[in-house]
């Protein structure tokens, strides 16, 4: 796939993975879906749930090391500026040849890298981030997807990015 079909493809999982409400329980359940699917497959990843700008839930799974926080608060301050997935982002500054440090942020504290979601919630907009570190940034990315997807009762396989 070309980086124009996976902006293609993100825009379509933004639009479609949405709630028409979420709370502090959504969260918890988000969470744990998570660390459900993560745990059934051996994956060493940390798992962050924030809404608006509280931490809601946090996990960090056998294998998943200290530098796996670090990676997700710099995903979610992409999602949290910009509102859309921190991989869509990476993207779009690829596809411009620009970094994050061209748009005047900081790579110390923003990662344009695969892994974080935002939280939409329909007439409202995003009002947090599903966050995934500690996989090559695409599967963090599908990970998040396959969660949303499935608590919003869609079809996984058919909103996952194809292995690239």
């Amino acid at each position: 796939m070309t980086i124009e079909d996976d902006l293609h493809k993100i825009a379509e999982q933004e639009e479609t993975l949405r709630f028409d409400t979420f709370d502090l329980a959504a969260a918890g359940v988000l969470g744990r879906l998570l660390c459900d699917l993560a745990t059934e497959r051996n994956l060493p990843v940390a798992i962050d749930i924030t809404f608006h700008s509280m931490p809601v839930f946090y996990a960090a799974l056998p294998g998943s090391t200290p530098d796996n926080a670090s990676w997700i608060r710099r995903k979610r301050n992409m999602v949290l500026r910009y509102f859309r997935s921190s991989y869509a982002s990476g993207l779009s500054l690829q596809k411009q040849g620009k970094t994050i440090e061209s748009n005047g942020l900081s790579a110390e504290d923003y990662a344009s890298h695969g892994g974080s979601f935002p939280i939409y919630v329909n007439g409202t907009g995003c009002i947090g981030a599903a966050t995934v570190s500690g996989l090559p940034q695409r599967a963090d990315h599908n990970l998040v997807v396959e969660a949303l997807a499935l608590m919003l009762g869609h079809e996984p396989d058919g909103l996952g990015l194809p292995d690239a």
